[in-house]
């Protein structure tokens, strides 16, 4: 292909393209803002409103919230299960591996509970954090004036 045909090519390509921006990549026809600042619902690809919920992170800090509760009583049920294992088996090499698994459980049960007492109120935190980053950052995109170029 020659210099010039593909010159001739890229020049007729950007006569049919128009150089306005449009963030969300749909056609200024198609979506984009209105007069008011307001978004428009758009026809191909999407509302044209982009949504934040707190919901997956608070059901997340109540899932971690549930497992601390559950760690615990897993726990204080393993402790009873092995209350009175002792009684007549002593001297047995069965019972000292039972005491050391029972012991690594206890650790470990401890650890999750201890993991997930930590991670709840983060979790919250987070929800509650990004809905109100969300709503400042809402007003201030709203506060914005865009020109619609004679178009409604």
């Amino acid at each position: 292909m020659a210099w010039d045909e593909w010159e001739q090519l890229k020049a007729s390509a950007a006569e049919r393209h128009t150089t306005q921006m449009q963030l969300n990549q749909l056609p200024a026809d198609q979506g984009g803002g209105t007069s008011t600042g307001e978004p428009k619902t758009g026809t191909a690809g999407g509302s044209g409103t982009l949504r934040h919920s707190g919901g997956p992170w608070t059901r997340a800090a109540g899932a971690a919230d549930d497992l601390r509760i559950s760690t615990e009583s897993t726990k204080k049920n393993l402790q009873s299960g092995h209350a009175g294992v002792s009684k007549g088996a002593e001297g047995l090499a069965s019972l000292e591996v039972l005491r050391t698994v029972l012991t690594s459980w206890e650790k470990r049960l401890e650890a999750v509970r201890g993991e997930c007492e930590s991670l709840e109120p983060k979790l919250r935190a987070v929800a509650k954090e990004m809905g109100e980053r969300d709503g400042a950052i809402a007003a201030e995109v709203r506060a914005v004036g865009v020109p619609t170029g004679g178009r409604e």
